[in-house]
């Protein structure tokens, strides 16, 4: 048991502020010093709510400050939690990124909040093992350029399969270096589909089962052109150019059609 402790473990914690005095941020960390609780992070996210990266490394603490916290009147505790990547980016950021609430594996960003998504995508591009990005919008939103700012974030060498950043790009092979599954695999959905030829097919299918991050931008088209399926992806990334902008693919699907 005595392992478990020496553990240092992180916590997300927010609260909403009710009535906001002088001094109260100080009574909370200094509750915080005396339990040994470290604040790594804190920010405002949103208007009167407070959200704090904590590490300690005993739960027990956390759980004993939970308590205490809730009999303050001033403020409600309204997560403590060992912290989601989304809690990890509001903190940083000031802001929660938008979820669909029927369908929580999509995140929505505007083009304003181009910093917020690159954060975004280069966490998770830093993570290990065999993940599927699908990335929705509009032509010239930046979806290519925020996909690669990710990259870059994440420390990562990104490799185009497929394009229309480069007049069309469809590879039918890729270099050693460039199939390392190290590499962030940027695929159009489009592209890949609608204009590739067998031997693209092959090195997609190859692709698709290594143990590396793909990115598919245009996924709807990608999923309905493809033997790939909606739970092949482990997140949707939609970016607007505003929140009321429709993504519709009829307007710039049409000229791939003659190939």
């Amino acid at each position: 048991m005595a392992n478990e402790h020496n553990e240092v473990k992180q916590w997300y914690m927010e609260y909403r502020i009710h009535k906001n005095r002088p001094g109260l941020l100080g009574d909370i960390a200094s509750l915080m010093g005396m339990l040994d609780i470290n604040i790594v992070t804190i920010n405002g996210v949103e208007d009167r709510t407070r959200g704090l990266l904590l590490q300690t490394h005993d739960e027990e603490k956390i759980e004993l400050m939970g308590k205490m916290l809730k009999k303050v009147d001033n403020i409600t505790i309204t997560a403590l939690r060992p912290p989601k990547l989304v809690d990890i980016l509001a903190v940083r950021h000031g802001r929660y990124i938008e979820r669909d609430s029927d369908d929580r594996k999509t995140f929505r960003f505007t083009r304003d909040e181009l910093g917020l998504l690159v954060d975004f995508l280069g966490e998770i591009f830093k993570r290990e093992g065999n993940q599927v990005v699908g990335l929705r919008g509009m032509p010239r939103v930046g979806k290519t350029e925020s996909i690669i700012a990710g990259s870059v974030c994440s420390n990562k060498r990104w490799t185009f399969v497929s394009s229309t950043l480069l007049r069309q790009t469809v590879r039918s092979q890729l270099s050693e270096d460039e199939m390392n599954p190290n590499n962030v695999f940027i695929i159009d959905g489009i592209v890949s589909t609608i204009r590739s030829n067998e031997k693209h097919h092959a090195l997609l299918q190859e692709i698709m089962n290594m143990p590396s991050t793909k990115v598919i931008e245009h996924p709807d088209i990608f999923i309905r052109e493809s033997e790939y399926t909606y739970d092949r992806f482990d997140y949707i990334v939609e970016l607007r150019n505003s929140p009321d902008e429709e993504i519709n693919y009829e307007s710039f699907t049409s000229g791939f059609d003659d190939y």
